[in-house]
């Protein structure tokens, strides 16, 4: 195969190397979280650690460390080994992820409130609207690092999440 059918094969996000075993935030972005997001944030990190599917393009054979920050309006997907040695860096504008990052904050303020104080029947409602915000923002997610870092439905979704708890600027 030569090197041009190499930079446009299929990425395959499979295989027990294509996985991230460690990931960090960049917290220098983050001014304060409520104890709901600080959960949330937990809860992605640990789902991710455990199960994850992540292999970019130019990052080698993995597992991968992963850190995430916000610079300057773009996510920055710091890749490197686990010897931490930097392997490559994705970046994403944010702008396009704007709307979706808005609606799904005000969908999570209006779940946390709903659990304090309405029916069961309501909490679902709102919570089937907040997944929904989130897999299209996680689909977003996926299409955006089409061709620079395959990954899984379930690890798109965490880094959502992730994305997410970068954005909130206190």
């Amino acid at each position: 195969m030569s090197g041009d059918d190499a930079d446009t094969a299929p990425l395959d996000p499979t295989g027990d190397d294509a996985r991230i075993v460690h990931i960090s935030l960049d917290e220098r972005t983050v001014i304060r979280r409520s104890a709901e997001v600080e959960q949330e944030r937990a809860i992605a990190v640990y789902d991710l650690l455990e199960d994850n599917r992540f292999r970019p393009r130019d990052g080698g054979q993995g597992p991968y460390h992963l850190r995430l920050s916000i610079e300057e309006n773009r996510l920055i997907f710091d890749v490197r080994d686990t010897a931490d040695a930097p392997r490559t860096q994705v970046s994403l504008h944010l702008a396009p992820f704007r709307r979706v990052v808005k609606d799904y904050f005000q969908i999570c303020e209006s779940y946390y409130d709903a659990i304090k104080r309405l029916t069961p029947s309501q909490i679902e409602a709102i919570d089937m609207g907040r997944r929904g915000l989130h897999n299209e923002g996680s689909q977003m997610l996926r299409d955006r690092l089409e061709g620079r870092i395959a990954l899984d439905h379930a690890t798109s979704r965490r880094l959502f999440t992730l994305l997410c708890v970068l954005h909130i600027r206190g």
